[in-house]
């Protein structure tokens, strides 16, 4: 009876030893301090706030060079400085291009003209607003061109190769992909260098549909016309505005021709429904593709190339747009060189509720926490600097530009770049 009141009292006390919840690096006096400015940074911190947020900011479009950009950032920046934050907005002037032709027709055996657009959804009040992106991936090349068309499964090198002992060339043919097992921009690149001559996507009900769960509105999974917007953007190159590597897009900066561009594409591309995609795949003939390279539409799955010809037209408006990057900062106390950065971004290819707001409005309560800890005396030891990106999806431009435009700076700065939430206030 006694060894067990004594096993007892040590386990009391080895549980009231971890409620004091010691921090490494951290003496007992400076301790119980950090405890008490996370309690208060954590009871700042409001789910509804967030989801005020997430619904004020994907309101309306907001893609990179919009009106609906501006107001975004605008109200970012007001935020930041509601919050007692030191907030301005850098302009960057970046190449960004939008649709001015999309047209993919299926000519023989049959014809078919595709939809390629998303039909407004009465449960999505949002579904049916002016001023929305079409459907389309970014730095694709202009181009007209028709060929037969080839079924390359999710376009990636190993599939060339089941094409190649299959017998089966691209050069000089459309090939379609299935998006997914890898990033968007490496199906057309790889397309291009087997010497295709334009290249789609789409998205597989086996994948991202119908076979795979609840499609929207129901679920999250791709209706019949839901189509993936994206950048095929060359990144492994270099990220960024493609005119302007290595330096910030200032409005003055030196640039390149575009044709000298070497991250934006040489073929068209167009991403495209499973709706747009059936016929197309309907009509193909030849060679049944492999059992794993079958999708989940109602049909065999052929590769061709035979009598499916395509015609795939793309034209862009190149335009030089403003990016808003909104920088806010809180200076440390001890250490103000040293910089803790947090990033998220806020352009959209449409509203954008899910990417990139959600994660946007959660870095906007974190701020407005460490706002309300400013208030009661409470400084970082070091510098945290809060950057809301603009036109990250086309290619990470806004915040590639930040770092080039900065880069002495950055240099003799020692950066802490935190791409989650932060787990403690002392810094």
């Amino acid at each position: 009876m006694k060894k067990t009141l004594t096993l007892g009292f040590i386990a009391i006390a080895a549980i009231a030893q971890a409620q004091q919840k010691s921090i490494t690096g951290f003496n007992d006096a400076s301790a119980a301090k950090e405890i008490k400015a996370e309690q208060a940074f954590d009871a700042s911190l409001s789910a509804p706030y967030i989801g005020e947020t997430i619904k004020e900011l994907s309101a309306f479009p907001h893609n990179l060079g919009s009106p609906g950009s501006k107001a975004v950032a605008e109200k970012i920046l007001q935020k930041y400085k509601s919050y007692g934050l030191d907030a301005h907005i850098e302009t960057y002037t970046v190449l960004f291009p939008t649709p001015k032709t999309r047209l993919l027709e299926l000519t023989g055996p049959t014809q078919y003209t595709a939809l390629l657009k998303e039909p407004a959804l009465a449960q999505d009040a949002t579904s049916g607003q002016a001023n929305q992106l079409p459907t389309y991936n970014a730095w694709s090349g202009d181009g007209d061109v028709t060929g037969q068309l080839v079924f390359v499964n999710y376009g990636l090198p190993d599939d060339y190769e089941t094409l190649a002992k299959l017998g089966i060339d691209v050069k000089g043919k459309i090939v379609i992909a299935k998006y997914g097992r890898s990033w968007r921009g490496i199906k057309p690149k790889v397309a291009y260098e087997h010497g295709a001559i334009g290249c789609i996507i789409y998205s597989d009900p086996k994948d991202d549909g119908y076979s795979a769960g609840e499609v929207y509105p129901k679920g999250a999974y791709k209706s019949e016309y839901g189509v993936q917007r994206g950048s095929v953007m060359d990144m492994v190159i270099y990220p960024g505005d493609p005119l302007t590597p290595g330096v910030g897009a200032t409005k003055d900066a030196k640039r390149l021709d575009r044709k000298d561009a070497v991250t934006i594409l040489k073929i068209p591309v167009l991403p495209i429904s499973y709706h747009d995609a059936q016929p197309l795949l309907a009509a193909l003939d030849g060679t049944v593709a492999p059992r794993d390279w079958q999708g989940g539409l109602p049909l065999t799955y052929h590769v061709g190339p035979g009598k499916a010809m395509v015609h795939l037209k793309m034209e862009f408006n190149w335009d030089m747009v403003p990016a808003y990057d909104i920088i806010a900062k809180i200076k440390g106390s001890q250490y103000p060189e040293e910089w803790v950065m947090r990033g998220n971004h806020h352009d959209a290819w449409v509203n954008g509720a899910s990417d990139p707001i959600s994660g946007q409005s959660a870095m906007l309560d974190e701020a407005k926490a460490l706002g309300d800890l400013l208030k009661t005396g409470w400084k970082p030891k070091r510098s945290i600097v809060y950057c809301s990106w603009d036109g990250e999806e086309p290619g990470l431009l806004g915040s590639t530009e930040y770092a080039e435009g900065h880069d002495k700076n950055c240099r003799k700065r020692r950066l802490f770049i935190l791409t989650r939430t932060i787990a403690a206030v002392g810094f």
